[in-house]
């Protein structure tokens, strides 16, 4: 699960599509440079997870999940919420270790039994399993991708219980490498998750392209560490809840279906 601190919505202005210095790439056009040398086409694309490959979660279906959590708790939705929104950092950035410590968190900020944390822990990875449920228009591009010989990876914020359930949903047979931030022990647009990815891929920066919806600074965050970025408009709509988002004036591109025409116009005039 996925609970901002803060959220933005999508940005109404923000163009389709739009040329980056940095990013420097355009679905079916030709490719725009800001130097003579063209880019090179990358080997490899790192994409963000919630909001990108998965929809993020509305408020909607954010204060459904805490009325789960609640009744689980025996309290009210308000102090759930509450206590799921202030526990972001600590369920993120490797604090808690597993689903079973992040059940036993929130039940200790709850101030309720321990007896909760068992069917805590069983709703935490049920909830998990649910979020990680992928478009089938989604998967037939990552196959797509695959078939081109692009390796694939995902980096995300995320909790123990969706790093745990990750090997076991639909998205896992078409990534060469996973990367959490509950377990490298910092959230984006941290440096070190960036590079954790490029040693996971075997790839140098100037050979991949990142792929995300904006939220974390991810975008930013990628290059500066030399990683080329590319929007995606957020799946799941202008109403996902998103942490961190900064704008954004470099590439964009509708959703993770477009890469494959990306990568195929690469380069060309």
């Amino acid at each position: 699960m996925r609970y901002p601190l803060t959220f933005t919505p999508l940005s109404a202005s923000m163009p389709a599509i739009a040329t980056h210095p940095v990013g420097d790439v355009l679905l079916g056009t030709s490719l725009q440079r800001s130097s003579p040398a063209p880019a090179s086409r990358p080997i490899a694309v790192v994409l963000d997870l919630f909001g990108t490959l998965v929809a993020a979660p509305s408020a909607a279906e954010r204060r459904a999940a805490a009325a789960q959590f609640a009744a689980v708790l025996r309290v009210s939705p308000t102090v759930a919420e509450s206590v799921l929104s202030d526990s972001w950092q600590a369920r993120h950035d490797g604090h808690l270790a597993s689903t079973t410590e992040v059940a036993a968190y929130l039940v200790t900020r709850c101030d309720v039994s321990a007896a909760c944390v068992d069917e805590l822990e069983m709703l935490l990875a049920r909830i998990a399993h649910l979020r990680l449920q992928a478009d089938a228009t989604l998967l037939q591009a990552l196959e797509q991708l695959q078939r081109r010989g692009v390796r694939l990876a995902v980096l995300s914020d995320a909790s123990p219980d969706i790093a745990e359930a990750w090997s076991g949903g639909d998205l896992a047979p078409y990534f060469d490498a996973a990367v959490f931030s509950c377990r490298e022990g910092a959230v984006k647009p941290a440096p070190q998750l960036f590079r954790a990815v490029l040693r996971e891929l075997g790839a140098a920066p100037h050979q991949v392209l990142y792929c995300g919806d904006g939220g974390g600074d991810e975008l930013a965050g990628a290059e500066r560490v030399g990683i080329r970025a590319v929007r995606v408009e957020r799946r799941g709509g202008s109403t996902g809840l998103a942490f961190g988002e900064t704008p954004w004036s470099g590439s964009s591109i509708p959703d993770v279906e477009a890469l494959p025409s990306l990568l195929d116009s690469w380069g060309k005039r």
